[in-house]
């Protein structure tokens, strides 16, 4: 049995509190994480480890065991990071936590043009609407999409992308039963969809910052499953704007309240440290900020979607512009 390997268990078995998080942690079986325990205690002849039915606790010699081990392994893993950030090709598993519904065909785009100009990077994606540990999980970064910088952890670095405009969506149905908004004060008379404990819309203007209450009828966890919600006529919600792009919505979500900008959040990438970054990560940040650049800010009316919200009595020529102008400032506020 490799003993480095044992080290490195016996690590994650005191970080984790059990053999059972470990053996999830490590994707190894709680047997085998208790063989490696075992292990090093019969090498070096001393018991780590207090066990009992309820919880485990280190010995006078375990403990003193665990921060030498801890310090070896740390001191080993930059080493590994230093050699490896020296490489001319970046290469190896780079593993991402982002927003469930990044889900969609332009991202999949994007990370097909990754592998055509880094086809030595695996990337593994995992798609998930909580806020992950990116070191005890093991992720190399994240993409974080949100409206308040301070929400980010003050341990971590964390670079601003762009903005992701959110508009106001219903579906042609439930309008055609309802009819449009036409002001945010006009939400609390209408149904809708709300993301987690959200409770309001927050608008932008030239007063600045503007919650409005809205009459929540349907709570998901998830911004994927609002947006279902609201094609299937359950109610309005704010969505960002890439779910006029997906074909299961394009002929059935429409936006309302288009000369109402609602606050845009911002796309940030998060990694752990600057501090000997493998190459693999420094050239995916590289390529996130080269490619989503250049991508334009999704607008339904350059899609050629807006006219339903308009048909319970505001012009279409005006609505059009009005989009027309929330476009320009959204243009205007990521160059």
């Amino acid at each position: 049995m490799d003993t480095l390997t044992s080290i490195k268990v016996f690590r994650q078995v005191v970080e984790s509190g059990s053999f059972v998080s470990a053996s999830e942690r490590l994707d190894l079986s709680t047997a085998m994480v208790s063989k490696h325990v075992m292990h090093i205690e019969k090498r070096i002849g001393v018991r780590l480890l207090n066990r009992n039915s309820r919880k485990l606790s280190l010995t006078e010699p375990g403990r003193v065991y665990f921060e030498r081990c801890k310090n070896v392994l740390d001191d080993l893993e930059q080493t590994e990071l230093e050699l490896a950030s020296l490489s001319t090709v970046p290469r190896g598993t780079l593993r991402i936590t982002c927003p469930s519904w990044f889900a969609q065909q332009r991202f999949a785009d994007l990370m097909a043009g990754l592998r055509r100009r880094h086809p030595e990077i695996l990337v593994d994606v995992s798609f998930e609407d909580r806020l992950v540990d990116l070191v005890e999980e093991g992720f190399d970064l994240a993409l974080r999409v949100t409206s308040k910088a301070d929400s980010l952890s003050s341990e971590l670095i964390a670079r601003p992308i762009r903005p992701l405009p959110f508009y106001g969506v219903a579906s042609r149905e439930y309008l055609e039963r309802h009819g449009a908004p036409r002001s945010p004060e006009d939400l609390v008379h209408h149904d809708c969809v709300a993301v987690g404990s959200g409770q309001s819309w927050t608008f932008t203007g030239p007063t600045g910052r503007k919650e409005v209450p809205a009459r929540v009828v349907m709570r998901y966890r998830s911004l994927a499953g609002v947006a279902n919600a609201v094609a299937a006529g359950v109610g309005l919600a704010p969505l960002p704007g890439i779910v006029f792009e997906d074909p299961a919505f394009k002929d059935v979500l429409v936006p309302v309240l288009s000369d109402y900008p609602l606050e845009s959040p911002t796309l940030y990438v998060v990694y752990a440290s600057r501090k000997y970054l493998p190459l693999k990560i420094r050239a995916f940040i590289d390529f996130i900020f080269e490619s989503i650049s250049k991508m334009p800010v999704i607008n339904p009316a350059r899609l050629g979607i807006g006219a339903a919200a308009t048909d319970r009595g505001e012009s279409p020529t005006s609505a059009r512009l009005m989009i027309r102008s929330f476009q320009r400032r959204n243009d205007a506020s990521i160059k």
